[in-house]
């Protein structure tokens, strides 16, 4: 009952936000997608002859389940750029979306699925066969075949679409796409990709993206004032798992400590509820595929766990609040866990091992900008100190 209570106390006041926002003139509009496909459309009307190889408009319905086909049947070495607008909806009433970026993966032929970290995504093939799309949210993946985890019914309660227009080039990507900008640009979408692009990787050395929630442009390394090797966090209305493997003894001993300067929160609400599950976290795996995740909460009192909301995560990961509130925030802390310790008390008999050692950031619901460092991250237990 208390959990049922939470979860209504806070799609209430989300409800009323967004019903404040609607009155207020302040929601953020839906996209125009006519006027999306009108400009995307100018562009590839304005292309230099011999740029493009071939183009496809597809719209994909947010209630329809992986994998949809498109028209456009890829070579291994092809080059393409997919550029994407619209919205899924997970609630309209809470005003609850997901951007093309977060919800759309890629699939050619059988090989492996994918997704891009913005709204326009270029890519190489690797396999031959049709390119296809699939939706994410609310199911998640099995497997990176693109199986899923839930019945594909769970897509029902979804809505919107995303409009979708797939470029494939005779020469490299980013090479057509500077051409193509010399001749103009539609809401910035030439620009941003071919930026991406001329970035490349910012995932921090060492460290990967948990496929099953995909990369993303949320980490990447940066100096601080205090730390000469920090990974700077920052999310709004995206998500991203990142990883170190390890392998540790878990034992009486057993202790991950780091370094983090939280600057804000992703959330104003307890997140504890699956509409309000923003947060920012440092995570630790074990051998038996659970992970305990240690998090700088808004409202909750320090000490709280919980299983994680999510339905795709229950029994898998376990929420502990190590620090809560505004004061502090903008500062660096040290923090220091027992990880022996903490299992036995929130999640029951100790495993053998420590596995992996995560990064989290979640803004996806409430798609507030969230935004930390860490630094110094070390396991050590009485036989062995790992330096991440």
């Amino acid at each position: 009952m208390p959990g049922m209570i939470n979860d209504l106390s806070v799609a209430a006041t989300l409800f009323l936000r967004a019903m404040g926002r609607k009155l207020l003139s302040k929601s953020d509009p839906e996209p125009d997608l006519e006027k999306y496909f009108s400009g995307m459309q100018g562009l590839l009307d304005r292309a230099p002859e011999g740029l493009i190889q071939d183009y496809e408009w597809l719209d994909m319905q947010g209630n329809r389940p992986p994998w949809v086909a498109s028209g456009t049947n890829l070579q291994v070495g092809d080059e393409v750029s997919c550029f994407m607008a619209g919205r899924v909806f997970a609630s309209r009433p809470l005003d609850i979306w997901l951007s093309p970026a977060l919800q759309v993966w890629f699939r050619v032929g059988d090989g492996e699925i994918f997704r891009g970290a913005q709204n326009g995504h270029s890519f190489i093939a690797k396999e031959n066969g049709a390119l296809q799309f699939g939706n994410y949210f609310p199911n998640d993946w099995e497997n990176l075949q693109g199986e899923r985890q839930q019945d594909d019914k769970v897509y029902e309660i979804s809505s919107g679409m995303v409009r979708i227009l797939i470029i494939r080039w005779h020469e490299s990507a980013i090479q057509s796409l500077r051409e193509m900008l010399s001749r103009g640009d539609f809401d910035g979408y030439l620009k941003s990709e071919i930026a991406r692009l001329e970035v490349g990787d910012t995932t921090p050395k060492g460290w990967s993206y948990l496929w099953n929630v995909g990369r993303s442009a949320i980490f990447h390394h940066q100096r601080s004032e205090t730390a000469d090797d920090c990974i700077h966090c920052q999310a709004q209305g995206d998500t991203g798992i990142l990883q170190k493997k390890v392998d540790m003894v878990l034992d009486e001993t057993t202790e991950i400590s780091w370094q983090w300067c939280v600057d804000q929160l992703p959330s104003t609400l307890r997140e504890d509820t699956v509409p309000s599950h923003d947060y920012l976290s440092i995570a630790v795996e074990f051998d038996n595929g659970r992970d305990i995740t240690y998090y700088w909460s808004s409202t909750l009192s320090i000490g709280t766990g919980y299983d994680c909301p999510l339905p795709n995560w229950q029994g898998k990961e376990y929420h502990v609040v190590i620090r809560s509130g505004k004061e502090g925030l903008g500062e660096w802390k040290d923090e220091r866990r027992n990880l022996f310790d903490d299992y036995k008390e929130y999640m029951g008999e100790p495993p053998a091992r420590v596995v992996r050692v995560w990064l989290i950031a979640n803004s996806a619901f409430q798609r507030n900008k969230g935004e930390c460092k860490y630094a110094n991250i070390v396991l050590h237990n009485k036989d062995m100190l790992r330096v991440l």
